[in-house]
């Protein structure tokens, strides 16, 4: 059973770099085909995809977010972090671990951790 715990700061103050601890258990990171994803969901709004980290080490990212992210792995740990520079109040939101697999043409959200709520104010 895959289990994945997100661990924030809470609180943030604007302009700061948030990070967003990941930690899976239940099998390595390393294992193919899965994409480790970083999601978050603003008070009253929808979901919204992050970025995502591939067994392979490869990362990806949200368009509108690629200037301010990087996701990075210690895979000693089988752990996988974001960070989110120069966050603002807008950045305020739950935040979510989820495991994606992709076997062509399948594809799915399988596994998800509880969620942590990092609130950006001064």
């Amino acid at each position: 059973q895959v289990q994945l715990q997100a661990s924030g700061p809470g609180l943030a103050k604007p302009s700061q770099t948030l990070s967003l601890t990941c930690t899976v258990s239940g099998g390595p990171i390393t294992t193919g085909y899965y994409y480790w994803s970083c999601i978050r969901q603003p008070p009253g709004k929808g979901l919204e995809w992050m970025g995502a980290l591939a067994y392979s080490g490869s990362t990806y990212y949200s368009p509108s977010l690629k200037s301010r992210t990087s996701i990075s792995r210690d895979t000693s740990k089988n752990q996988f972090t974001l960070q989110v520079r120069s966050v603002t109040p807008e950045d305020t939101a739950v935040y979510y671990c989820a495991r994606f697999w992709y076997t062509a043409p399948d594809y799915g959200m399988d596994y998800w951790g509880k969620g942590t709520l990092v609130t950006v104010s001064s």
